[in-house]
């Protein structure tokens, strides 16, 4: 068997655990309540750089982090995966990630019951806190995206530009909830983390799978 195989399982895998133990500690600082005065004080700082023009800037990060424009976004990625690249394999991965992500999001709101935050609310949103479903939304689709696009881009310059826009954009969508509200910053780290590994697992079944694939075919 190619040691490739081994090599991207393995390291997507320590990816998980890593995300998955980010996840877990998180989670139980939640759980027990001992994020209180982390969260007050970042939101006492965000909050505080309050301007209508910055409201407007996290209004519409938000927005490009909501249910309808990603789904838009996937729709749009779906369609050159398919008929354009034609990467049937990688659009599995794609739609796996994404509706996983969802489906885990609404589960652990569930099971946490956290309630929002009602501090200094700009925009009203229902539902609850933990995690963050804008943060693992950004973080499964544009993540996913990365992952697929960085394994055809060769030159260097277009990798730098492609990680600088993914970085601003999920970080952007994080910071913009906190800013309008209606999220802890726990609940943003927390959707990042449980979306890392999420994401991570979801490569390293892909890699595993789509090397397999490639074993059998050299056979």
């Amino acid at each position: 068997m190619n040691m490739l195989y081994y090599r991207d399982w393995s390291t997507a895998f320590r990816c998980f655990l890593w995300f998955l133990a980010g996840f877990a500690l998180v989670a139980t600082l939640v759980v027990f309540q001992k994020v209180t005065s982390f969260d007050r004080s970042i939101i006492d700082a965000v909050q505080s750089m309050e301007t209508p023009a910055l409201t407007a800037f996290a209004k519409a990060l938000s927005l490009v982090g909501s249910s309808r424009l990603a789904i838009g976004i996937s729709l749009l990625a779906m369609f050159l995966l398919y008929f354009l690249l034609k990467h049937r394999l990688e659009l599995l991965l794609f739609l796996w990630v994404g509706t996983g992500s969802q489906v885990l999001n609404t589960v652990m709101k569930l099971l946490f019951h956290r309630e929002r935050p009602n501090i200094n609310r700009i925009i009203e949103e229902v539902g609850y806190s933990f995690p963050s479903g804008h943060s693992m939304a950004a973080f499964s689709l544009y993540g996913a995206l990365t992952y697929l696009l960085w394994r055809h881009m060769r030159v260097r310059n277009e990798r730098i530009v492609l990680i600088v826009l993914v970085v601003f954009m999920t970080m952007g969508i994080g910071w913009s909830r906190i800013y309008l509200g209606v999220h802890y910053p726990s609940d943003v780290i927390g959707g990042y983390l449980a979306s890392g590994a999420w994401l991570m697992l979801s490569i390293g079944c892909f890699e595993a799978f789509r090397n397999s694939r490639i074993e059998r075919v050299k056979k």
